[in-house]
């Protein structure tokens, strides 16, 4: 019977997975092309280096004897570092996993990438010029430094526009359904629920949920379907699923799953090529990474870090803050001017509107925003909204399970300019002088308002134990799809975990989420 059930259930997933699959030799191609797109690139990148410093021509000609083309005078010891430069470029991107395309991607991770390949692959061009150059025929020559710098910057320049051109193409390509991952979740928690909707709602992570596989018994008790995905299977049978349905990621979203289970299921799995399994621990119980190994006595002792951030640490944050927000208020002051105009036509009222919020250690401030509302607005709905969303009631959701969304749709009180203020985040925009005034920071969680945390359980509060921020990790994780406990859990997180490189993530994701314009807080 339970055989039964089993088979029945694989037929599910099977289908799914049967969808939008390419052909097995798109994914090599695509990757050989790569190869040789990356290739031509590093040797015009250094010709046009070589011809826009020195202004000599490259080629003097086709040589009849030598039956190929003859290098000039002026490029002849260049020449000779050209064939470093193309391997060199081509083996950095390799290195950096540049020619990966299976699974997620971040637009930032990829600029990064591109930057230190090249950087890296420029060093070694530089190496190879001073140190080898050309063998024997050369030593005597003096390389012109600047032809390497020029070579950088357009190696950089067109290495990553390219690779942002690929990736923008490859999103497009797996929202129409091609190139996902079939994928495996085991647990049918609150965990698992969030993971199949993100990956259900943003197709371009590349991953698509084929099944849901139990934590426990495959039983008549249990539905058919999670989240609109079929449960096909349990844990102790996963090995036997994960050949039936061909998947090739399996996501553990459930705690309660036993480490000798799971290790035993990774075992019988181990040869099965192509299958990777990742594991999604709740964020509020995982350990933070700024932790310290300690010993007392003879006991080995985790001392966890009793301040979000250490002295020098603030104070990066804080210089940062400042740059960041007087460059931004610099180049956006001119947009400042249209949005005020737009403001006092459209309805009557001042145009900025001030609230107070809680900011760090719970201390109180004025927070500032373009004004969106009429004058004089009751914010009783607002009052109520927010402390059944804390309370985490359901009928918050004002979506559906599918995309769920928590926040007030049709609020009365927006303006029409103040509609599309908030579509396009531009309302937060004066928060950029409270970064300056230090009540709060560039990157951070969400302000609360007083009434807001008077609704907070004990361990809320300890998103308090930072600076608010103008962006946040839950703003482009998610944001108005977030359950309030959910985005607590993010905040958590980024605290536990600040870096500057963290914060600079955040920063160039906030703006594609303010381009498709979900709804600011």
């Amino acid at each position: 019977m339970k055989a039964d059930l089993l088979k029945t259930r694989l037929v599910a997933a099977r289908a799914v997975r049967a969808e939008g699959r390419a052909p097995q030799w798109v994914l090599p191609s695509v990757k050989a092309a790569l190869v040789a797109a990356d290739a031509v690139v590093a040797c015009v990148s250094f010709l046009a280096a070589f011809y826009l410093r020195v202004g000599e021509h490259v080629v003097a000609g086709w040589s009849t004897t030598a039956g190929r083309v003859s290098w000039s005078a002026e490029f002849a010891p260049y020449a000779a570092v050209l064939l470093f430069v193309v391997p060199v470029r081509v083996l950095a991107h390799a290195y950096y996993d540049l020619y990966k395309l299976r699974g997620e991607f971040s637009y930032v991770d990829d600029c990064l990438r591109v930057f230190k390949a090249t950087a890296v692959a420029s060093l070694l061009i530089v190496a190879v010029a001073f140190l080898y150059r050309g063998g024997t025929a050369f030593r005597a020559f003096s390389y012109s430094r600047a032809v390497f710098v020029l070579d950088f910057a357009f190696a950089l320049a067109a290495f990553g526009a390219m690779r942002l051109a690929v990736r923008a193409a490859q999103a497009a390509v797996r929202r129409g359904g091609v190139n996902l991952i079939p994928t495996l979740v085991v647990g049918r928690g609150a965990e698992a629920s969030l993971c199949i909707r993100e990956m259900r709602e943003r197709p371009e992570l590349g991953y698509r949920v084929i099944g849901v596989v139990e934590n426990g018994a495959l039983e008549k008790g249990v539905p058919e379907t999670f989240e609109g995905v079929p449960v096909i299977g349990s844990i102790k049978d996963l090995a036997e699923t994960i050949r039936e349905t061909a998947a090739n990621e399996v996501i553990v979203a459930d705690a309660g799953v036993s480490g000798d289970v799971l290790f035993d299921v990774m075992m019988r799995v181990g040869r099965i090529r192509g299958v990777e399994f990742r594991i999604a621990p709740s964020l509020f119980n995982c350990l933070p990474r700024k932790t310290e190994i300690d010993q007392i006595g003879a006991l080995p002792m985790i001392q966890l870090f009793r301040e979000p951030l250490s002295g020098t640490a603030r104070v990066v944050k804080r210089g940062t803050d400042i740059l960041v927000a007087s460059l931004a208020l610099f180049v956006l002051s001119p947009l400042w001017i249209v949005i005020a105009a737009l403001i006092k036509l459209d309805s009557k009222g001042g145009v900025f509107y001030k609230q107070e919020r809680v900011g760090m250690d719970g201390r109180i401030f004025l927070f500032l925003k373009f004004r969106t509302m009429q004058s004089g607005s009751d914010d009783a709905a607002h009052r109520d909204y927010q402390r059944k969303y804390i309370a985490g009631q359901a009928e918050t959701n004002l979506g559906d399970e599918a995309r769920p969304v928590y926040k007030l749709r049709t609020d009365p009180r927006v303006t029409r300019v103040g509609r599309v203020l908030r579509r396009l985040s531009l309302d937060e925009l004066p928060q950029l002088l409270n970064v300056l005034r230090g009540d709060m920071s560039v990157v951070g969680p969400r302000p609360p308002i007083p009434y807001e945390v008077e609704a907070y359980e004990l361990w809320h509060r300890k998103r308090l134990d930072m600076k608010p921020g103008l962006t946040g990790l839950w703003q482009v994780s998610g944001r108005n799809r977030l359950s309030f406990e959910e985005m607590v859990r993010l905040d958590l997180f980024y605290i536990e975990n600040w870096s500057l490189l963290l914060d600079l993530k955040i920063i160039l994701r906030t703006l594609p989420v303010m381009l498709r314009g979900d709804n600011a807080y």
